[in-house]
């Protein structure tokens, strides 16, 4: 029974989930369907590729991934199908596929979209279902799409760094609130060379530690941690940490309209200083 995830920024509010899951089951009934997330902000690729990638990781190999993420950023005339990892990988091609890998896919192959009335997501949907299913059923990759396709290339969001510091973008705000900075454990000690820290935010708020757990502060009180993705999270404990400190999630149109501001409202960045 191949597992296949179906992650959109769709929404709830209406048939279309369903009709999507409906149309997969409909072309092949064992598909066992399981759904990431479908209130994506729109047009957020940091935060769609954050989502996709942690979630991704953490099945196994053979597993198909469907992603319906700015499934229509431009007029399609084809859509995506990469193999990764072991992983098969179904999405638009609006450079969503390279942030979500962080590289460029082992293989992939464009899946032709013949039929120009019919471009709306429950024709897409028919595209990957058919592409999903021949896999499934023994074809290589090359067997069901146009492997000399050029696809589209956007760099991940990485932070920014100095020799005594480290600045990342908030790419995701949980629903406790709680706020993730694409900032890795890993990045955080090869920049931090052993040296004691200071993590900033919002001018004038600072934590000196990482956490373990929520509960290592009193409630109430400010904490930093590595989630369970591997990411730096600034969190209160039982509290609102993006309502309390006024901290969004990073958008670029946000980023380019604050140029024109002389006061921002808002704080997308936290940023580590090494001493």
């Amino acid at each position: 029974m191949p597992l296949l995830t179906f992650t959109s920024d769709i929404g709830q509010q209406d048939f279309l989930v369903g009709a999507v899951k409906g149309r997969l089951l409909q072309n092949n009934s064992d598909f066992q369907i399981i759904d990431i997330s479908h209130q994506l902000s729109p047009f957020n690729y940091p935060q769609a590729a954050y989502v996709c990638r942690n979630a991704m990781a953490n099945f196994p190999e053979g597993s198909f991934h469907l992603v319906m993420v700015n499934l229509f950023d431009e007029k399609p005339d084809h859509l995506l199908l990469a193999k990764h990892n072991g992983h098969y990988i179904g999405c638009a091609d609006n450079g969503l596929l390279t942030m979500i890998l962080e590289e460029l896919p082992q293989q992939v192959v464009a899946l032709s979209m013949n039929k120009p009335q019919q471009k709306n997501t429950i024709y897409c949907t028919s595209v990957f279902a058919d592409a999903f299913s021949a896999i499934s059923q023994g074809k290589k990759l090359e067997e069901i799409g146009d492997a000399n396709v050029s696809i589209r290339v956007k760099n991940p969001l990485r932070p920014m760094l100095g020799n005594n510091w480290i600045e990342g973008q908030i790419i995701f705000i949980d629903n406790f609130e709680n706020v993730i900075a694409n900032i890795t454990r890993e990045e955080f000690e090869e920049q931090r060379k052993g040296r004691s820290f200071k993590i900033v935010f919002k001018r004038d708020e600072v934590i000196e530690k990482i956490s373990e757990t929520y509960a290592d502060v009193s409630e109430g009180e400010k904490l930093a941690l590595f989630n369970s993705a591997g990411y730096l999270e600034i969190a209160i404990n039982k509290g609102n940490a993006a309502g309390l400190f006024g901290l969004q999630g990073f958008s670029e149109k946000q980023l380019q309209e604050s140029q024109y501001r002389t006061n921002r409202l808002f704080y997308q960045t936290v940023k580590v200083y090494f001493e």
